[in-house]
């Protein structure tokens, strides 16, 4: 089971994979460059700009580079402080994730300063992918850096949704909210993105950069009240949310604005295209393949206890199959830490399934991973298992339950065995999940 697992995972992630996804969706004939069938002449175009951010940022844009050749006149690629490219034409600039430092402001004010360079009759592509919005960090001011990442790191604590936690960081930032696609106006901006939000949500896609926004200012004091941090926040930060509730700063670009009429935008990859890779992988491995949603949120626990549930009705009715089931789902959980443990999403949400199936008795094999080869801050994919896992654990002393409570699911699995490691994938649609019966 688990050998078929990473089989159908590995070509879900090869269908997502940044240079094919360009590939597929990027075409060029001559002066001619076909986007999903929209037709761009490149030769009526005087410069051509490339920027590209988020986790697949190096990768689509070396993709993208190799179809422009010599028509790209220059290009910024924002990548991890780990990764070492080399690019004519292309400045490579690093930056961390999740929690911004100077090396983030410094690509931010490099990605608007060339948009701010680009002029009517100009192409600018902005290459869009997860981990963008926290890649490209500048603060409004007075705002400080130490205050924008004492703020997204007190919301992740806290189990903030990522629309609550961009809707709180576009009002906190001169670049994102449309604020990108204001800078390069009135270039012509084409938007080409992985998306790693559910819903493909473009307001929330790397905190839409290049695309309208409808939150406001008073959405983002609301999140911060919800989560209890308004009057732990720092001054400035309460100061430019006051500020722009009341109209007295101005507020993200909204639909209508004059600039998007310039802006085109295309999702050449996401999580439901991840999911359709793997079923056509289960099916050739023998199974009866079924996508359940590409759409899953909340709370990781409470989750695995709605996904168990469906698995027991699946059970009971799966004597009429003539086919062993391999149920699929994928989107994006989250955890709300009270414990000190070790852990991310898919550790957590594997083993608290596996404490509801050993509940119910059911012999269920379960893996779940987040596409990028990070979760949660860990060296590990994610995990799996079955009941057998469990078994196992109790014959060594240790207690499932114990290490749930502790947010501590990570040092679970990696002593009882079932940590996925995958390290980086070179993309991000969320997590995948995999049931097989």
């Amino acid at each position: 089971m688990k050998k078929k697992a990473k089989n159908i995972f590995r070509a879900a992630l090869a269908e997502v994979d940044p240079d094919n996804l360009i590939r597929k969706a990027v075409r060029r004939k001559g002066g001619k460059l076909s986007i999903r069938g929209k037709i761009f002449n490149l030769d009526s175009y005087e410069n051509i700009f490339l920027v590209a951010f988020g986790k697949a940022a190096p990768f689509m844009a070396k993709s993208l580079l190799r179809i422009l050749g010599c028509r790209l006149s220059k290009g910024i690629v924002v990548c991890r402080p780990d990764q070492v490219f080399s690019e004519k034409k292309l400045l490579y600039l690093p930056a961390r994730h999740p929690l911004p430092d100077e090396r983030n402001l410094r690509a931010a004010k490099e990605v608007l300063a060339l948009a701010e360079k680009a002029r009517r009759g100009d192409l600018f592509f902005v290459l869009i992918s997860g981990g963008g919005s926290a890649q490209i960090c500048l603060p409004l001011s007075p705002v400080a850096l130490a205050e924008k990442r004492w703020v997204t790191k007190e919301l992740l604590r806290a189990g903030a949704s990522i629309t609550e936690l961009n809707t709180v960081r576009k009002h906190l930032s001169a670049i994102k909210g449309g604020r990108l696609a204001e800078a390069a106006f009135p270039a012509k901006v084409v938007n080409l993105v992985i998306s790693d939000v559910i819903g493909n949500d473009l307001e929330n896609i790397a905190s839409g950069p290049t695309y309208w926004d409808s939150s406001t200012y008073r959405d983002a004091l609301r999140v911060l009240k919800k989560y209890g941090l308004w009057t732990k926040a720092p001054h400035s930060l309460r100061e430019v949310l006051l500020a722009g509730g009341r109209g007295k700063m101005e507020e993200t670009l909204k639909r209508g604005h004059r600039v998007f009429k310039n802006v085109s935008t295309f999702i050449i990859g996401d999580n439901l295209a991840a999911l359709k890779a793997a079923t056509r992988r289960a099916k050739k491995l023998g199974f009866h393949p079924v996508i359940l949603t590409s759409r899953d949120s909340g709370e990781a626990r409470k989750a695995a206890e709605n996904y168990v549930s469906v698995l027991e009705m699946t059970a009971q009715s799966k004597k009429n199959l003539r086919k062993p089931l391999c149920l699929l789902a994928g989107g994006e959980l989250t955890v709300t830490v009270r414990g000190k443990g070790r852990g991310g999403r898919n550790t957590e949400f594997a083993l608290a399934a596996l404490i509801e199936l050993e509940k119910k008795r059911l012999p269920i094999f379960v893996a779940s991973l987040a596409s990028d080869g990070v979760d949660g801050p860990t060296d590990a994919a994610g995990a799996w298992g079955t009941t057998a896992t469990l078994v196992k654990a109790r014959k060594l002393g240790l207690g499932p339950e114990k290490y749930l409570r502790n947010n501590d699911s990570y040092t679970f699995f990696k002593k009882v065995g079932g940590l996925i490691i995958t390290g980086r994938t070179r993309t991000n649609v969320m997590d995948l999940r995999l049931f097989l019966l």
